[in-house]
């Protein structure tokens, strides 16, 4: 399974606009950690970490009740996505029980729910444009539990656990990449 691969599954099971752009903030995110893996002599393949993204949530809109597991049963019955992404997807759903072993899904589990805080915090700017969300804004509104009150903060702060990184270090690689890929207005 490649990027291109991936990309059309999410397409064609993914209805709706804003879990569409979910997964691909989810994939920037990955594709960040994956660079700053390798720069620190692991092995993290970019494209991987970026199939991870894109597929992890591609079967929440028609089938929630059996999100993640419907998914990864398609993938692997239908596709040649790797092993160790199918164990990530899992993973990434900390009620499944799946046991995050591996760096890829430790990550996918670390950066899913801070991206959507990200968004979030993107879309309450008068000009909706994440590039001008800035770290000390984005800690302000983690710290209001009412604000994007359905981003589990338990959650980020145990993936960045889970990374061995700082919570701000993290907060700012995942804002990064999302400002990175963010298109030019």
């Amino acid at each position: 399974m490649n990027r291109e691969q991936a990309y059309a599954l999410m397409l064609d099971h993914t209805p709706s606009e804003s879990l569409r752009r979910h997964m691909l903030n989810v994939e920037a995110a990955m594709r960040a950690y994956a660079r700053h893996w390798a720069g620190l002599g692991e092995a993290a393949d970019e494209e991987t970490y970026a199939v991870a993204g894109l597929l992890h949530d591609f079967d929440y809109e028609l089938h929630p009740d059996e999100h993640p597991a419907w998914g990864v049963a398609y993938l692997r019955g239908h596709t040649d996505t790797a092993p160790e992404v199918l164990d990530a997807i899992m993973g990434h759903a900390a009620f499944t029980g799946t046991p995050r072993t591996t760096r890829l899904s430790q990550t996918l589990f670390a950066v899913d729910e801070l991206t959507g805080l990200v968004q979030a915090a993107a879309l309450v700017r008068p000009d909706k444009d994440v590039r001008q969300v800035e770290l000390s804004s984005l800690k302000k509104r983690f710290r209001n539990r009412a604000f994007a009150a359905g981003v589990n903060r338990d959650e980020v702060e145990q993936g960045a656990r889970e990374l061995g990184v700082d919570l701000d270090a993290h907060m700012t690689t995942v804002l990064r990449a999302m400002q990175d890929m963010a298109p030019d207005a």
